[in-house]
C-alpha cells in the first residue's frame, strides 16, 4: 500500500509568493467545508523555496480536498502552462522504507 503526495512544481510565470498566497486561498476555501480545526490537523504542506514547488500531503480527506482546491485555483490563476502536478508515490510504515 502507498500514500500520495503531490509536488506542484511552477515556473517564472509564477512567483513562489503568488503560488503560496494561492496555496493559503485554497487552505481558507477548504476550512469551508471542514472547519478550521480539522483543517490545522490533517493538511500537511511543504513549501520548497530553492526548487519553486509545493508539495501537498493528500493522504487525508482534507489533504485530498486542498490538492484538488488548490489545483483548479492555479489553474485560474496561473494558466496550464505554468506548473506540473505530479504525485508522490510515498511507503507507508508497514511497507517499511529504505534506510
Amino acid at each position: 500500500m502507498t500514500t500520495d503526495v503531490y509536488r506542484f512544481e511552477f515556473d517564472d510565470r509564477a512567483t513562489r509568493e503568488e503560488a503560496e498566497l494561492t496555496l493559503h486561498l485554497a487552505t481558507y476555501a477548504v476550512e469551508g467545508l471542514f472547519g478550521a480545526a480539522r483543517v490545522r490537523m490533517d493538511a500537511g504542506y511543504h513549501v520548497d523555496e530553492p526548487r519553486h514547488a509545493i508539495t501537498i500531503d493528500g493522504t487525508t480527506d482534507v489533504g485530498a480536498a486542498l490538492v484538488q482546491v488548490f489545483t483548479s485555483l492555479a489553474l485560474r490563476e496561473f494558466g496550464e502552462e505554468a506548473f506540473r502536478v505530479r504525485r508522490m508515490p510515498v511507503p507507508t510504515a508497514a511497507e517499511g522504507r529504505a534506510a
